[in-house]
């Protein structure tokens, strides 16, 4: 039996930002993306004998992804998530008393819903705000008690108890999984190839100036990429020609691909003719073959009310956009789906808790959890995200922020010293800046997985945290 976890008061949270500006458009569904802010956290906790720890999180703040209604603007975008942090940072620090990492999420998990609806916020971005808080607080209780990632969860430091808020988990012995979890110290990059992605070299009119790859061709060439991520429009015909195109520059190489619907198809009908198109045609046959699944194709306004059992028959399909809430996992699985997305934005604990149900269902149930991304940038949201699918033993993650952006260019140069000499085997510095190392397609996972904090932060984070605004 494990020992009790420790509890601790929550004494301050504190909000940062700092402008992001990405060197190629990224175009995903209906979105393009060319700049948006990435938001930091600063936790401090109070332990029972009055020690006090310091943790951090950071994300970026994507436009037309957690909330895709068109007549929303970028600016309320933002501004949408801004008010989920502040929602959940009153939440908990309207905790009185010391309690578990675990109960500081789970006792306001459907309070900070109901705030939220209220709020006018849809449930995917209320849940950002307790996102980047947990693993705040989780980062801090990690260097007090000078553990890695993978230590506090396989010794459920959290106190997590799954079954207070997923009850199909009543009975599941969550301390025994926890326990076998074995990290995995290297993890395959899968590459985001965008709408408005070039294929080829020959196709780029005016490539960025900055020696990094603009085109798959290129990325290839310097990652040494085998596993994919394809992105599609919604158009079947446009969608086909399109990974035609994709087909004959991969399919030397390709391991693994996916493909990510991104709520662009408008129904079950719209989505089944792609995929006889898409199955049909002679020329994706390797593709097809190396296709692990296909992500959210239908919008999330109806996703769940359309059965897509026979599609899924054909071809495994995921949700993402739809996992909004602990139990949409299991209002998806009846309809075809039974594959789920782990995604840092959404809550590592919601990714933990799938990843129990996985396991619950057993390998027959062929239920399966995928790292998947929001164009996590290099340094600490970056390093918890690889630590939690690490210590979930995934074999790939979707990669994109290295590629839409460049590196740490935009960090003050002491910031990018400290995650280049923290971490040798996870950055590299090239092309005048700290950046995110992939080697034959693979990320080492070593330094994160053996340092102390969420993702190895240490004692010392390396932030500047002067250097960021923080008027909120």
């Amino acid at each position: 039996m494990s020992a009790p976890a420790p509890r601790f008061a929550i004494e301050e949270i504190r909000f940062f930002e700092r402008d992001v500006v990405l060197r190629l458009p990224f175009r995903f569904g209906a979105a393009t993306v060319t700049s948006c802010p990435q938001v930091y956290v600063r936790a401090r906790i109070r332990l029972p004998d009055g020690r006090t720890s310091e943790g951090c999180a950071a994300e970026m703040m994507i436009p037309k992804w957690f909330d895709k209604h068109p007549g929303l603007s970028n600016e309320e975008n933002f501004a949408q998530l801004r008010r989920a942090l502040q929602l959940a940072r009153a939440a908990y620090l309207s905790d009185a008393q010391a309690q578990t990492a675990w109960h500081h999420f789970a006792s306001h998990y459907q309070a900070l819903l109901d705030a939220g609806q209220t709020a006018g916020l849809n449930p995917l971005v209320t849940s950002y705000g307790p996102a980047l808080v947990d693993r705040a607080l989780l980062d801090a209780l990690c260097l007090h008690a000078s553990c890695n990632f993978a230590q506090a969860m396989s010794a459920n430091l959290c106190g997590m108890a799954p079954a207070e808020l997923a009850p199909d988990l009543q009975g599941f012995d969550f301390d025994a999984f926890a326990k076998a979890q074995q990290p995995v110290r290297r993890i395959a990059a899968r590459h985001t190839v965008g709408l408005a992605d070039a294929i080829e070299d020959r196709e780029l009119a005016a490539p960025p100036r900055d020696g990094l790859p603009a085109s798959l061709q290129a990325a290839i060439a310097r990652y040494g990429h085998r596993h994919f991520k394809l992105k599609l429009c919604g158009d079947t015909s446009t969608d086909v020609e399109r990974l035609k195109r994709i087909a004959r520059l991969i399919d030397p190489v390709a391991a693994l691909v996916t493909l990510d619907g991104n709520e662009q198809y408008a129904d079950a009908a719209a989505f089944e003719d792609f995929l006889d198109a898409f199955l049909a045609e002679p020329s994706l046959r390797g593709l097809a073959q190396r296709c692990a699944f296909i992500e959210q194709p239908i919008q999330r306004a109806t996703a769940l009310q359309h059965d897509l059992s026979a599609a899924a028959a054909r071809m495994p399909l995921l949700v993402d956009e739809s996992d909004s809430r602990i139990a949409s996992f299991l209002e998806a699985r009846p309809l075809g789906y039974t594959g789920v997305s782990s995604k840092s934005c959404k809550g590592f604990y919601k990714s933990v808790i799938n990843a129990a149900r996985c396991a619950q269902a057993g390998p027959r149930r062929r239920l399966f959890l995928s790292g998947e991304d929001l164009t996590m940038q290099a340094g600490v949201g970056l390093q918890q995200d690889l630590a939690l699918v690490g210590w979930l033993g995934l074999a790939h993650v979707e990669r994109n922020g290295h590629h839409y952006v460049n590196g740490m260019a935009a960090l003050p140069e002491a910031e990018q010293d400290h995650f280049l000499r923290t971490h040798p085997a996870l950055y590299v510095r090239s092309e005048g800046a700290a950046r995110l190392r992939i080697e034959h397609g693979q990320i080492d996972l070593g330094s994160i997985t053996d340092a102390a904090g969420f993702g190895g932060t240490g004692a010392e984070c390396g932030i500047q945290w002067d250097a960021m605004r923080t008027d909120w």
